[in-house]
């Protein structure tokens, strides 16, 4: 009986697996294709999601912050010779 369902669920898995084929390549690994109903372009249709310019800033803002703390602890350390991680204690 377990021998028989191993190989039904074998069957199974391996026909569901090559049953779908579905993509029309363009060139050699470039297979996308959008789903029935949703755009080839993205911009400009309902999907767009017209990002806020001040989200987007967020991480290169924070980016700058941290290369500033960076900075004032690297120089501490050329100064003093100790690393101190918090720069509030830096003096």
């Amino acid at each position: 009986m377990k021998k028989t369902l191993c190989i039904v669920v074998t069957v199974w898995f391996a026909s569901s697996a090559q049953a779908y084929d579905g993509t029309h390549c363009k060139a050699p690994g470039n297979c996308w294709e959008p789903k029935p109903g949703y755009p080839a372009q993205v911009a400009g249709s309902k999907y767009d999601p017209k990002h806020d310019p001040a989200e987007l800033n967020k991480q290169s803002e924070s980016i700058k912050a941290m290369e500033i703390r960076n900075a004032k602890r690297v120089a501490n350390l050329n100064k003093t010779g100790k690393f101190i991680y918090k720069v509030d204690d830096i003096k």
